[in-house]
């Protein structure tokens, strides 16, 4: 059975042929009445072709506003079998060259009806053939034949039709029959083929690792849900694009000595990743291979951890070596300091000695207050953990900064961009304090000679706050920014290097984290982020278990 839109089709489909035919008809019988002497009438054949035109433009019609199909297809066949007689008898009954057409009209039942309509417009079309032969032979009607044959050539006429007719409804029906059988496999086999299909594109795109495909030349021609978050780019910017021109270092090649690689790729919001790529050839049995496959997993944070694992390693083994040293050189210089002190207050020094010696005590001081950040560093830190507000401690520390740039007339401005009024965090608030204070002096003796702007941002990030330290000065390169919070790292003249150090193990303290964004030529960016807690309608309350548990465990009072 066909469906409804199949109906709606073959009736279109219908009347548009049935139009075809009227005309090439119309235009043959024309021609042929007008080139040989026929006793034909002209009239009666135009007015039944005029009328079938008119039939034909009603059911065009009809086919566009009633939806019973079926009905429509019954009214259609029963008026062809009526009009093809109407024409057979005006061009000449028996002798007329138009009787194909009953074939036609029963071709057309079977087609669009099931199949003992076939059977019937079979017999309809015998009957209506032979009542136009027995009416003319007997001239109870106008007859139009030039030949007058006998009684039985008629009956055998009549008959042999009868059996061309079923024939032709056997025929049409068994062969409609097996095209339906056919059409419904079809449609079964494309129904799988589109479940199979959608099945796989379900597997792809529900995939947790990023895949995208390729053709022979590199161009993407699929990207799944995965690899559009990783990459942080939809399907449609990515379609079409190189793959090797997404990565900052060459992928994988296959058939090579390794199928997998490590390349970094750069976010449109300028974070860095790194990411495990494999490669693989996709391949199709029959076609062979037509692409490659690309899949990737993300293995940022996982190098995150390492490098932050080796640091702490670094930062114990330099602090323990650091109190042991501290110590030792500390004792000695107090007594070279002093004595240097008694030299130089001495009357009979020249004014180059003095300096020799006032140089002597300048350095001895500089490197005491070396001595004194090591001991910091090294000696285990009090904290003081409680409910605290960032954007207090945050402007407190900006407004002194600000009083210090406006003293220093330091041609540097400042930008606070708060997405909040309030942002709580379970933390000691002075060495959070001390934390905004060296990202606000790095920014400043980063633009100390050029000027510039500090934008300082709070937003919040899923379970976290996010503040960043932005500046515009002359920025770093790649290698100093993964090791600037180590020990001895300083960028700036005159700097011990132990400053971040120092804010990474207050960081850490705090179970935070912190890294730092740098481009040549456009700036440094330090960005720190805390658990943050919800302010609740009694006070604020802690946005998760383990947060809970410190503040317990901290109570108020002081954990190292």
């Amino acid at each position: 059975m066909h469906s409804i839109s199949d109906e709606r089709n073959w009736l279109t489909w219908l009347v548009k042929v049935r139009i075809l035919i009227l005309m090439v008809l119309l235009a043959i019988e024309l021609a042929v009445l007008r080139l040989t002497p026929s006793p034909l009438p002209i009239l009666p054949f135009l007015a039944g072709m005029v009328l079938w035109f008119a039939l034909s433009l009603f059911f065009m019609f009809l086919v566009s506003v009633w939806n019973e199909h079926r009905l429509q297809a019954m009214l259609q066949v029963l008026a062809d079998l009526a009009m093809v007689t109407l024409v057979v008898h005006f061009t000449g009954g028996i002798d007329s060259s138009l009787n194909f057409l009953y074939p036609l009209v029963i071709v057309v039942a079977c087609m669009l009806l099931p199949r003992a309509w076939g059977y019937l417009s079979a017999a309809l079309a015998f009957i209506l053939f032979g009542t136009i032969l027995e009416l003319d032979y007997y001239l109870v009607i106008p007859s139009y034949s030039t030949s007058h044959p006998k009684l039985k050539a008629l009956q055998v006429v009549i008959f042999v039709n009868l059996f061309c007719y079923f024939a032709i409804a056997y025929l049409a029906g068994l062969l409609m029959s097996k095209l339906r059988q056919v059409d419904v496999q079809l449609k079964d086999t494309s129904g799988a083929l589109e479940n199979l299909q959608a099945l796989h594109e379900n597997i792809v795109q529900s995939m947790s690792g990023g895949v995208i495909t390729t053709g022979l030349d590199g161009h993407i021609t699929l990207v799944n849900r995965a690899a559009q978050q990783l990459l942080e780019i939809s399907e449609a910017e990515l379609r079409g694009r190189s793959v090797a021109g997404l990565f900052q270092d060459p992928l994988p090649h296959f058939g090579g000595d390794r199928g997998d690689a490590e390349v970094r790729y750069n976010t449109g919001n300028g974070f860095h990743k790194t990411f495990r790529v494999r490669v693989s050839a996709l391949n199709v049995s029959a076609r062979g291979d037509l692409g490659f496959v690309y899949s990737f997993d993300d293995l940022t944070e996982v190098r995150r951890l390492e490098r932050e694992v080796r640091m702490q390693d670094r930062l114990a083994a330099v602090g323990r070596l650091a109190a042991a040293i501290a110590h030792e050189i500390r004792n000695p210089l107090t007594s070279i300091a002093g004595s240097v002190g008694m030299l130089s207050d001495a009357p009979s020094l020249n004014p180059e000695e003095r300096h020799l010696l006032q140089i002597v005590i300048r350095e001895s001081e500089r490197l005491n207050n070396i001595i004194t950040d090591f001991l910091a560093y090294s000696r285990g830190k009090q904290y003081r953990f409680e409910r605290v507000n960032l954007i207090p401690l945050l402007e407190d520390t900006l407004t002194l900064l600000q009083h210090r740039l406006t003293a220093e007339n330091a041609g540097i401005t400042l930008e606070c961009n708060f997405a909040k009024s309030e942002a709580w965090v379970v933390a000691d608030g002075d060495k959070l304090k001390q934390v905004f204070w060296n990202f606000c002096e790095n920014a400043v003796r980063a633009m100390k000679t050029t000027g510039g702007s500090l934008t300082v941002a709070l937003t919040e990030r899923g379970p976290e706050w996010e503040m960043s330290f932005a500046d515009t000065g002359p920025g770093i390169n790649s290698q100093q920014t993964e090791k600037i919070f180590e020990p001895f790292q300083s960028n700036f003249e005159g700097g011990t290097g132990l400053g971040l150090a120092i804010v990474y193990q207050i960081v850490q303290a705090h179970e935070g984290k912190v890294w730092a964004r740098s481009q040549i030529g456009k700036g440094t960016s330090f960005v720190l982020r805390l658990r943050r807690l919800e302010q609740a309608a009694g006070g604020p309350s802690l946005a998760s278990p383990s947060a809970r548990t410190a503040l317990a465990a901290a109570g108020g009072g002081a954990r190292g």
